[in-house]
Formats: C-alpha cells, sequence, structure tokens
C-alpha cells in the first residue's frame, strides 16, 4: 500500500520506522498556545482554544494542546530528532507553527538536529477581524533539512507563500489544513517518495502525498482521527486507482469522501 497510519503516541511509533527511510517530514504538531495568558494556554481544550462560539460545527477534541512554552519546545524537539533519525540525508522537514510559538519552534527544529532554511506563509484571507488591533492572517511553517540539499536531484522551484482558507463544508478536524496547501508543500518530496507525518489528524498531508504521486506513513494519537484518516486515505486511493480523482478539486470535496 502507498499508506500507512499507525494509531498511538508519536515518539513510541517514531522508534518502530526504519532509519534513513523518509524523504519529507511534514507536520503540524499542536501550538499550545491559543492563549494571553499562561493559565489560557494550559487551562483550556483544543476545542475552546480553536473553535468560535458561533461555529457551525462540532468536532471532536484532541490531546496535546496543554504544555507551557518550555515543555512544548522540549516535546516538539524530541519529535524532531527522532523523525530526524528516520529521514535520509538531504531529506527535509516541514512544521506548522503560529506567531506565537515561531521562535520555540525554531529552536526546536535546530536542536532535533535539521538546517534551519526559512520560513513559509500561510496567507488566510477569511481571517476575522479584531477591532483597533493588526488582523492575524498567516500562519507559518518552518523548514530544514538534514544536511546539505541537493538541488539537481529534485530540481523544483517552489513558492514561500500560500494562500487558502480553512475548510469549511466537510471539515472533519478543528485545525485542518487545506488540500491545496498540502500539496504543493508535498512537492518539496520526490515523486514516487515517502513524506511522515507524526502529527496526521484527520490525514490532509497524507491525501495531498496520495494525489501527487508520494507514498505516506502517518501517526495519528487520536483513535478518532486516526480512522478518519485511514478512511480519507482510503477514499483517495481507490479515487486514484479509478481515474476519478478531479485535480481542481475543492478541499470540501475531499474533506466529504
Amino acid at each position: 500500500m502507498p499508506y500507512e497510519i499507525h494509531q498511538g503516541d508519536a515518539l513510541t511509533r517514531l522508534a518502530a520506522i526504519p532509519s534513513n527511510s523518509i524523504d519529507a517530514v511534514i507536520t503540524d504538531p499542536p501550538y499550545n498556545s491559543g492563549g494571553r495568558t499562561a493559565q489560557e494556554r494550559t487551562g483550556r481544550t483544543a476545542r475552546a482554544k480553536y473553535t468560535s462560539a458561533d461555529a457551525a460545527h462540532s468536532l471532536a477534541d484532541f490531546p496535546g494542546e496543554n504544555k507551557d512554552q518550555r515543555s512544548y519546545t522540549y516535546w516538539l524537539s524530541q519529535l524532531l530528532a527522532e523523525s530526524y533519525r528516520a529521514t535520509k540525508n538531504g531529506g527535509v522537514a516541514l512544521v506548522f507553527t503560529d506567531w506565537r510559538q515561531l521562535a520555540a519552534t525554531s529552536d526546536a527544529l535546530q536542536a532535533g538536529g535539521w538546517i534551519w532554511r526559512g520560513a513559509l506563509a500561510w496567507y488566510k484571507p477569511a481571517a476575522r477581524p479584531q477591532k483597533g488591533r493588526f488582523t492575524q492572517h498567516c500562519e507559518f511553517v518552518l523548514w530544514g533539512s538534514k544536511g546539505p540539499i541537493d538541488g539537481d536531484a529534485h530540481p523544483v522551484y517552489l513558492p514561500g507563500l500560500y494562500t487558502a482558507s480553512q475548510p469549511r463544508a466537510g471539515r472533519v478536524h478543528i485545525t485542518q489544513k487545506p488540500v491545496s496547501v498540502m500539496r504543493e508543500l508535498v512537492k518539496i518530496c520526490r515523486p514516487g517518495g515517502t513524506v511522515l507525518d507524526v502529527c496526521a489528524g484527520s490525514g490532509s498531508t497524507g491525501v495531498a502525498a496520495l494525489l501527487e504521486g508520494r507514498n505516506f506513513v502517518g501517526v495519528e494519537v487520536t483513535p478518532h482521527y486516526a480512522g478518519i484518516a485511514e478512511q480519507r486515505l482510503a477514499e483517495t486511493e481507490r479515487q486514484i486507482a479509478e481515474g476519478t480523482t478531479d485535480p481542481e478539486a475543492a478541499d470540501e470535496e475531499q474533506a466529504e469522501a
């Protein structure tokens, strides 16, 4: 199969992944921010942090959103160090973050052994305006490499800015990322290579990887979301086999699959 989903704690599950077997790590860990004070960051659930009171959906919660910044940095450093071991020389890591955790995430990336290469921006046009303040239109993707990058081996030219709103109709995860953005990011992996997501959520990274001709290994701690990811990946694989995928399909259509 071109994909695998492992349900369980990422640090435990990563130990079973062979060294030097992964081409690209692309992951969206819990940000552990979403609050003005330490109490707000560590004392509320993910749903309370990231779902507005007037939201049209009621999605399952997920754990891991109650770390302070120091413990978050230590945890993510461990995760990225183990991902580094599993990655081939010249491979890359892409890690989503927000403005509050940008510095901590860059520290964790480098503590994990990666050479920090830069920051990408994901621009969200539908971000909610804030009276008297600047709108928080962007989230970020920090990326690095395991040693030097051989551009001739995979000569792609990728942008550093991506524009898309979060999926609405058919949304299945509180912090779900747009498949359109993920399809662009997985192109950093060579065709036929393997993408690893250690916080797989509902499987959007994996869906994008399969659609772009890459293999996928995902780890998800929550049984509910691991099940959803498995369903979405199986449906995507079926559509690819039947030739019924639409390259222009909206993220909502992928989410409903």
